[in-house]
């Protein structure tokens, strides 16, 4: 008798249990064709129509109905994210555009996010996105999507055309004021790779950009970052990289190599091997291998759940052998990270990279 009362007993605590929000650290929204002004399809920076991104020349097929608000929730509730991290549109960077256009473009992406957190606080942590190459305007917008809409994250391309039209890694002096900024109010960082193609002087074929180059642009901007120790000149910014910097984590022992080989290059700059508590990887890497040297190189307390959707290069359901979160349930599988582990990339750490100290009362 008594044992069937422990057993009720245990099993009512069971039952009773919050669960456990599974937070999405990396995904996207477009707005609905007629939200997005005028004047960006008249200028060609950017707009929708036959189903189909346009940018200039440029065009891609929007593949998958969750793309859009309404269906988002529905993809959501059915498999089971309980709320995403919505970045800005990679599109929207606004390399090589003039400040004013520049100017307008900033405030519509980041003006959209916050209505998405704002209408829906239960579902949307919403991203901003700045342009450092007009500084002065960047600082500012920074302030008003932190202080005025309450947004916590900044996002930040992993490379930008500076005042001499060179491309340029964002992890460079001329960006310091932003990183100080985002210091002085405690905001999380994401950087995000994009506009390989006209980094890379190469034939656009089988899809290399996405494939190969954006992860190598990745790989660039933590070179220079940890390198330049910014994680330690900016303690209260929590920056965390896309896709896992994947091609960063396989890189670190030619890094090493390079750094004890030619010190003569290397003047003023932190040991590649050094680590740091303030940076996160989320988990957009594709294969459990790739997933369990991110865990021996940066611990399972640095890596957040990141699923890239809706794009078909995210973890979709509708690429064959994907679905959300799959990489994560394949490391638990092959005995790489524990369930408790899992619990903490979908909830704990997502939410320890978005808030620092204050994550804790948000659970």
């Amino acid at each position: 008798m008594m044992v069937s009362f422990f057993l009720y007993f245990v099993l009512l605590l069971l039952a009773n249990k919050p669960k456990l929000m599974r937070i999405n650290g990396h995904g996207h929204l477009l707005p609905y064709p007629n939200q997005i002004p005028k004047f960006m399809k008249d200028k060609g920076i950017f707009w929708l129509e036959n189903n189909q991104m346009c940018q200039g020349n440029w065009r891609r097929p929007v593949t998958d109905p969750s793309f859009f608000l309404d269906k988002k929730l529905e993809w959501m509730a059915s498999n089971n994210i309980d709320k995403e991290v919505i970045l800005n549109l990679s599109q929207l960077y606004c390399n090589g555009y003039n400040r004013t256009d520049t100017y307008d473009v900033i405030r519509f992406q980041n003006d959209y996010n916050a209505s998405i957190q704002h209408d829906y606080p239960e579902k949307f942590i919403s991203g901003f996105v700045v342009q450092p190459l007009y500084i002065d305007d960047a600082l500012s917008e920074i302030r008003r999507c932190a202080v005025d809409l309450k947004l916590p994250l900044l996002c930040l391309p992993t490379h930008f055309l500076n005042k001499d039209n060179k491309w340029t890694s964002v992890a460079d002096e001329s960006v310091i004021p932003i990183f100080e900024l985002a210091n002085e109010l405690n905001l999380a960082v994401e950087i995000h790779p994009y506009n390989a193609e006209e980094i890379i002087q190469l034939e656009d074929r089988f899809w290399r950009f996405h494939l190969v180059w954006m992860c190598a642009q990745t790989a660039d901007t933590w070179h220079f970052f940890s390198l330049l120790d910014f994680p330690n000149r900016f303690p209260n910014v929590r920056t965390c990289f896309a896709h896992g910097n994947q091609f960063g984590q396989m890189g670190l022992g030619r890094r090493v190599q390079g750094f004890k080989g030619r010190p003569d290059l290397f003047k003023g700059a932190r040991n590649p091997e050094d680590t740091f508590t303030n940076v996160y990887f989320d988990t957009l890497v594709h294969d459990v291998l790739s997933f369990e040297l991110m865990v021996k190189r940066s611990g399972v307390s640095q890596i957040v759940a990141g699923l890239d959707d809706p794009y078909p290069l995210g973890e979709m359901e509708s690429v064959e052998g994907s679905y959300p979160g799959k990489v994560i349930d394949e490391a638990v599988k092959t005995n790489i990270i524990s369930d408790n582990d899992r619990n903490l990339i979908w909830n704990t750490n997502v939410l320890k990279w978005l808030y620092g100290n204050q994550s804790e009362t948000l659970k």
